[in-house]
């Protein structure tokens, strides 16, 4: 094992005893809880470790017999390169509402220098499967946050999530996405450019899961734990009635916030859930901003603060050859623009994120393009 710098120690050992087996959320708690710290714990003899309540020789074992140091140390390394923070539960900066949720994650990673404890936070929410109605409800929602300083947090998956976090970047709302992999990566890959966009503009990334953990489907419902108890409040956008914007709704009630709906068309499937929840009294009917200052006491903070369209925008030649076959051609599929263009995909993809932000084309189903 390599020399650990005193200021990296309890991190490394925190780490440590999070990857060993058996060891969750509140045993890695109560264990730093009645030693002290996580490298006090690695020094305990079995028959000590057994003394916490609930242990069990397995688990009192696996600590005494953990020597993937080498793995931990990378942890580190990874990080410091890539200019990511390790938050420990204890952590000054770690987010302050998640620190009152008994199964709140015992380490954060972090990319970016979002506040993770701003003054107002809310989730939103919703379906992958996203109609043009909620799509204009979604960033009218956002565009109407801005006077009131709110952090909008999500996921980064497809539909609403990526819709929250776009309209967020046109609108300079700060916005923080947690994800259900590490940050060695990101997924959906076509969400790579926008999670680039809102660590530049002073949002964040964030994740409970080392490097190298894939993106599997039981991740995200515990990603959807953070994504609640990160937050004030939670707001669904469209829902089916079952899926992990529901399962949000439900830790946001379970952890005593506010939750919000929006309501849809009887008999729609992407609205049953939205409807569900208002009429089970698990979430108030949303209708407008105007909601969160009846409900949540949340008033303007800058009524003067004011939002207005890019007139004059900066293009460079790629884009603007975009914009122009855009207007000569009318709506084309993002493969059919990277033919017309005789440009990479992954250009084509960076462009047309750039135009849809300065407000000039926007995005429709089946990744298809036009002009606002």
């Amino acid at each position: 094992m390599k020399d650990i710098p005193a200021n990296k120690i309890e991190i490394f050992y925190l780490l440590a005893l999070c990857e060993v087996d058996g060891i969750g959320v509140v045993s890695t708690k109560k264990l730093i809880n009645h030693f002290g710290s996580a490298r006090e714990v690695f020094k305990q003899k079995t028959n000590d470790l057994l003394q916490i309540p609930g242990m069990t020789s397995a688990r009192a074992n696996a600590i005494s017999k953990y020597r993937e140091w080498e793995k931990v140390s990378r942890e580190i390394e990874f990080a410091e390169k890539n200019n990511h923070r390790i938050l420990s539960y204890l952590h000054t900066d770690y987010p302050n509402r998640l620190k009152h949720c008994d199964d709140g994650p015992p380490v954060l990673f972090v990319k970016g220098q979002a506040d993770l404890s701003g003054g107002r936070m809310l989730s939103i929410v919703g379906t992958r499967r996203l109609t043009e109605y909620g799509k204009s409800i979604t960033k009218q929602v956002v565009k109407d946050l801005v006077p009131y300083g709110v952090t909008v947090v999500s996921g980064l998956a497809y539909g609403v999530d990526i819709e929250a976090h776009k309209a967020c970047l046109q609108f300079d709302v700060p916005t923080i996405a947690v994800l259900g992999h590490g940050l060695d990566k990101v997924y959906p890959s076509s969400h790579t450019q926008v999670a680039k966009a809102m660590v530049e503009k002073g949002g964040a990334l964030v994740s409970e899961f080392p490097t190298n953990t894939k993106p599997d489907r039981e991740n995200f419902p515990m990603r959807n734990r953070i994504v609640a108890g990160m937050c004030d409040a939670t707001l669904v956008i469209e829902s089916a009635k079952r899926g992990g914007s529901i399962i949000t709704a439900e830790l946001a009630n379970d952890y005593n916030r506010d939750v919000f709906a929006v309501p849809g068309k009887l008999g729609d499937e992407r609205s049953e859930g939205c409807n569900r929840l208002i009429k089970s009294h698990r979430a108030a009917l949303f209708e407008s901003v105007k909601d969160f200052e009846y409900i949540m006491g949340w008033t303007v903070t800058d009524i003067n603060r004011s939002i207005q369209k890019k007139i004059f925008v900066e293009l460079n030649s790629e884009e603007e050859r975009l914009l122009n076959t855009l207007k000569t051609r009318g709506r084309l599929q993002i493969d059919e623009l990277s033919l017309e263009l005789d440009s990479p995909m992954s250009n084509v993809m960076v462009n047309l994120l750039n135009l849809e932000l300065n407000g000039m084309i926007r995005c429709l189903p089946g990744k298809f393009y036009e002009i606002c």
